[in-house]
């Protein structure tokens, strides 16, 4: 295992054990912190699941409203209707609290579904077209918004990970193995010390 290169002496000594402290205890926090991002990933990956299961039955009924309201009312007809039709949406940036981060999210307001044509000029397919084209657009907004949670969450996982990964496999080891270089050759020179001693010692005494 490796080790730093320094000078086996006592500041060094605590220095490392300093450090090696520092990085159990960071490494603690940042697993406790990768469990929680783990779970709270899962979590979203669900309810991202539960949403396009949801956007996959709204499609299979939009798209044959659709169609039926094509052939009814024809191509030109379905054109000049849908001209006159204009939604505002208000899509903006918000902030939201997860497993103790600040993270960045959508929050999409979609304006109420109102038939805004006459009714004289359209048909119940159109009323149906438009009605389920609203459903699908509003699953389609929540899933984009809890995406984006899910995509942020998942950088913020793989960061975290690479750090206790680090800390797992590089600076906590190289740090004891420093630590018990440096113990070893200060208890070696403690008994080299001692072992003098004792021979000035036994020659002091034969003179």
């Amino acid at each position: 295992m490796a080790r730093e290169s320094v000078a086996p002496t006592k500041s060094n000594l605590l220095r490392v054990r300093e450090r090696l402290a520092t990085a159990e205890e960071g490494y603690e926090l940042l697993e406790q912190k990768r469990e929680i991002l783990v779970m709270e990933l899962m979590r979203h990956v669900e309810q991202v699941k539960l949403l396009e299961r949801d956007l996959d039955k709204r499609i299979a009924t939009a798209y044959p409203a659709f169609k039926r309201m094509l052939i009814t009312a024809g191509r030109e007809r379905a054109a000049s209707i849908s001209r006159n039709i204009r939604y505002s949406f208000d899509i903006r940036e918000k902030r939201v609290s997860l497993a103790g981060l600040t993270l960045p999210a959508l929050e999409v307001k979609l304006p109420r579904a109102e038939l805004k044509y006459s009714p004289a000029n359209s048909f119940a397919e159109c009323d149906e077209t438009v009605l389920e084209f609203f459903e699908l657009l509003r699953i389609l907004t929540e899933l984009a918004a809890l995406r984006t949670i899910v995509w942020t969450l998942a950088r913020e996982l793989r960061k975290t990970q690479r750090r206790v990964n680090a800390l797992e496999k590089m600076v906590i080891p190289t740090a004891r193995e420093t630590k018990k270089y440096i113990e070893a050759a200060l208890e070696e020179k403690d008994r080299d010390a001692f072992f003098s001693a004792k021979l000035l010692k036994r020659k002091a005494g034969k003179e």
